[in-house]
């Protein structure tokens, strides 16, 4: 196998380090967005919460502020040389809608920072690896609400923290759709997300790459239609292989699980799912960007980097 070229990976974060918490999409849940903050602080890292983290939903009930308001914290955050890194507060809706606000030359030339969320923030991770080349973390949220959040949380910490433990996710019980091995750069996320994007200059090509793919409540016929829209598109041309995470609330499992393999299994790459990722559950930190190989016989995909540059 040729070995993949990871994209620019950010440094580690160290204890002490200020991280940006805000959200490029929905209002987020003051309960949940406290125990987040908590969790953060706990693991010696000064979390530094922008305004639409707390902003409810003025303009839309499902949008944080405005447009120009969620540019404004996402572009003050990269930009900020004091802040080391940023952790989504929430996903939701209305990613794009910050892309499409943002002055993206302002970022040329800027070190990479270490982005980390899901879900809408699939839009974020898309943009920096497509427009900026910098690899990321498909990773919880600071406002998770489920009985996972502190388990989630570790995860990522430890990517964020000590990057050259986290040389690989090994999935507790994935089913094996299609057998064997595949090396690429890891990219994706939220199916629903990705499919929007097709077409915008955001929106990253995954040729040769280890898709990752989750989802939350849409119907059957609804996640069949959006696979089916990105095959017809050519964005699964040449897909390396392939990560089903979990797919909550998007009807009966055996239905679910029937559509992702008529879906993705015949495009013949190696393809697992159940990974213990995405919506509805444990939700394990994902780097993307970064050169991995699948080993889908063994329910693990192994970094050829580590996720971030290791501090001395």
């Amino acid at each position: 196998m040729t070995a993949p070229t990871s994209l620019r990976r950010p440094p580690a974060l160290r204890p002490g380090d200020r991280v940006a918490v805000l959200t490029a999409s929905s209002p987020v849940p003051a309960g949940p967005l406290e125990f987040g903050l908590r969790l953060l602080r706990d693991a010696g890292l000064e979390p530094v919460v922008h305004r639409s983290a707390r902003e409810p939903g003025t303009l839309r009930p499902y949008l944080a502020g405005t447009d120009a308001l969620r540019a404004a914290d996402l572009t003050d955050a990269l930009l900020d040389p004091s802040i080391a890194g940023i952790v989504f507060a929430r996903g939701g809706s209305g990613a794009a809608r910050t892309l499409a606000a943002l002055e993206w030359s302002r970022f040329d030339g800027l070190a990479p920072k270490v982005l980390a969320g899901y879900s809408d923030v699939t839009a974020v991770h898309e943009a920096v690896a497509r427009c900026l080349g910098w690899a990321s973390v498909h990773s919880t949220v600071v406002a998770s609400d489920n009985g996972t959040a502190a388990w989630s949380m570790s995860t990522l910490l430890e990517v964020l923290l000590t990057p050259e433990r986290a040389s690989e996710c090994r999935f507790p019980d994935p089913t094996v759709i299609v057998g064997g091995r595949a090396r690429g750069v890891t990219l994706g996320g939220n199916v629903c997300v990705l499919t929007a994007s097709l077409g915008t200059p955001t929106s990253r090509p995954a040729a040769g790459g280890l898709l990752l793919v989750e989802e939350e409540s849409e119907d059957p016929y609804r996640l069949d239609r959006m696979l089916t829209h990105l095959q017809r598109t050519g964005y699964l041309d040449d897909v390396a292989g392939v990560v089903c995470g979990r797919f909550h609330g998007c009807g009966p499992d055996d239905l679910v699980a029937d559509v992702l393999a008529e879906r993705l299994g015949t495009l013949g790459v190696p393809m697992i799912t159940g990974a213990d990722i995405g919506h509805g559950g444990a939700n394990r930190a994902f780097p993307l960007g970064v050169a991995a190989e699948l080993d889908a016989d063994a329910g693990v995909v192994r970094f050829l980097d580590p996720p971030l540059i290791p501090r001395d």
